[in-house]
């Protein structure tokens, strides 16, 4: 599998809150990007509960002609040229830092509805929701970082 790369990198303060596109993040070990709502256990998946989800993944590739653009989706990391979906179990650096994949990111009606699209995030994402991973190791994410997924032993 080809490194990706990161196209854009999102966070919000608070659940529900307005996503701001920043140039970089610092992934912060077990918790999340700084300044972001799963760092601070503020987000809707996390509320109170510090590491339960820390940082969520989407492949940019599916957005033209989808309706909506990074900052809709909510996902903190836009890549291109990984597949996301074969890093399920598995570590993999983004930047600095080293993620774990953990499970998929189900596609729901929060995005559009935040979004104030009449367009359904859910249906227009079917299939391709993104990941939610940890973060293993903390580390400098930045826009057009490498996405590198483990190497296969031949």
């Amino acid at each position: 599998m080809p490194d990706g790369t990161v196209l854009a990198i999102c966070i919000c303060p608070s659940a529900g809150g307005a996503m701001l596109s920043v140039s970089e993040a610092l992934a912060i070990a077990g918790l999340g990007l700084q300044g972001d709502r799963y760092a601070s256990a503020q987000g809707s998946y996390n509320k109170d509960s510090p590491g339960k989800r820390q940082v969520t993944l989407i492949n940019g590739l599916f957005f033209p002609g989808s309706g909506f653009d990074y900052l809709d989706a909510r996902r903190n990391i836009v890549t291109l040229g990984v597949e996301l979906m074969d890093l399920f179990g598995k570590e993999f650096r983004v930047g600095e830092a080293r993620l774990r994949g953990l499970k998929y990111c189900d596609p729901c009606l929060r995005p559009g509805k935040l979004a104030g699209k009449k367009a359904s995030f859910k249906d227009a994402f079917h299939d391709r929701g993104g990941l939610v991973a940890e973060i293993l190791e903390g580390g400098l994410i930045k826009v057009g970082s490498p996405v590198v997924p483990p190497k296969k032993n031949h």
